[in-house]
């Protein structure tokens, strides 16, 4: 697990940050900055692209498994997004979003998590409203100062950049999780089937 910082100073105690991290039910967090390394790209025909890291899918795949809710919230709107999410099976994507405390209360209520089992992943100013609402505010390394002054924890890694990972990766420590995860993925892929074999 990397060493994590936090408003009082760096959080070299394990203990903290697993006592922190084993509440949460519900993982949130920004795209932009936080599942992208931030910057945006267009082809030729104008269409927006994005950069994500396949670590960070392994992550959230795995927290999924153990059962913890996973929200995604944009303040844009992208089709690589929405594909990405898709390919995750991530089930709630909310993109266009203004208010994210808001819509991160919504979510709370609709799926019947309290604030004290609430995680929120962020990078800039507009996710200031979410850490508001959130009982554990995480930053990513090359997040905005000020919201690194807010949070709890901030990875080592930045965002787009195995960030979320670490975070993933944290929670199952924290939870107790990550042996039994493994062994249901590992298990799982033995039922999915080979492709582009052909025989002699």
């Amino acid at each position: 697990m990397p060493l994590w910082r936090g408003r009082s100073g760096p959080l070299n105690r394990v203990r903290d940050r697993l006592a922190l991290l084993k509440p949460v039910r519900l993982l949130a967090m920004d795209v932009d900055g936080v599942l992208t390394d931030g910057t945006l790209g267009y082809d030729d025909a104008g269409v927006e692209c994005k950069r994500f890291h396949v670590a960070d899918g392994m992550g959230l795949t795995a927290v999924r498994l153990a059962g913890i809710e996973i929200v995604w919230l944009s303040g844009r709107t992208s089709v690589a997004v929405k594909r990405r999410a898709s390919e995750l099976r991530i089930p709630t994507i909310i993109q266009d979003v203004v208010d994210k405390g808001k819509a991160l209360q919504e979510m709370m209520e609709l799926k019947g998590v309290s604030r004290d089992a609430v995680a929120y992943v962020g990078d800039d100013w507009n996710d200031l409203p979410a850490f508001d609402v959130a009982a554990v505010r995480i930053a990513v390394r090359d997040a905005d100062e000020i919201v690194r002054r807010a949070a709890d924890l901030i990875t080592d890694r930045p965002g787009g950049h195995g960030a979320i990972r670490e975070v993933c990766d944290a929670l199952l420590e924290a939870q107790g999780a990550t042996a039994e995860v493994m062994a249901r993925y590992l298990a799982s892929l033995k039922d999915v089937p080979v492709h582009g074999i052909s025989g002699q």
